[in-house]
């Protein structure tokens, strides 16, 4: 059993991918993957809760003791989307009409000190003006549906905006660049399987299997993957 500790947003957008990828390479690994802020990646893999942790991670975050070990692998932005007949499409918006608009986020907005939030803090955003759905394929449903804005990674809505069903909005505090890190305890503390994970994660063929649309087909392998959310 493998048992992975993901943020929200990396569980929805890569961790598929990269679980049937991986899990294709062993006919008997079980993985269990669980959502947690990135503030308990420490407290979970100190006390050996998961086997590894991946998100948005820093050493600020994680520590630089010693006791973990860190790894960033995959860069991305976190960008403003909005319905092509939003009034935020056209030109820089001001400020002001920004905090007039419903935004729709993902689960990750419920993360005080995690990037949406910090963003939404930045831009001056009610609370009042934010809903928070369980996915962030919701929130841009909703976009999409009803209108408002949202926050969403670039790679994720790719193929929307170039299709014109969503257009992205600039502007100061509107996009943000991320790094998703894989954390670990030492390398001579941990099992086989998390070593070979934390050298498999930043392989080119790893990273096409988490974007989306990348051109990589993992679509024929079923791994065993248990999912837990915790709040």
């Amino acid at each position: 059993m493998l048992r992975i500790a993901a943020s929200s947003a990396f569980a929805e957008h890569a961790a598929p991918g990269l679980i049937e990828l991986f899990s294709s390479r062993a006919d008997d690994l079980s993985v269990e993957l669980s959502v947690h802020p990135t503030s308990r990646f420490r407290e979970l893999i100190c006390s050996r809760a998961v086997d590894i942790a991946i998100g948005p991670a820093s050493e600020s975050s994680i520590g630089s003791d010693g006791s973990i070990f860190l790894r960033p692998f995959l860069k991305y932005q976190i960008i403003t989307v909005v319905a092509p007949n939003s009034p935020l499409a056209a030109g820089i918006p001001m400020p002001a009409l920004l905090r007039h608009q419903q935004w729709m986020l993902g689960p990750s907005a419920g993360s005080i000190d995690g990037e949406i939030a910090t963003m939404l803090r930045g831009l001056a955003i009610p609370e009042s003006q934010q809903r928070i759905f369980q996915s962030d394929a919701a929130a841009l449903e909703e976009v999409m549906r009803v209108g408002g804005a949202t926050l969403a990674i670039g790679f994720a809505v790719a193929k929307d905006l170039a299709a014109g069903r969503l257009v992205h909005v600039t502007g100061p505090g509107l996009d943000r660049a991320g790094e998703w890190c894989v954390a670990t305890l030492a390398p001579s503390a941990r099992q086989p399987a998390v070593s070979e994970l934390v050298g498999f994660i930043s392989t080119p063929r790893c990273i096409q299997a988490m974007i989306p649309g990348s051109g990589v087909g993992v679509t024929r392998f079923r791994p065993k993957v248990h999912v837990t959310l915790w709040s």
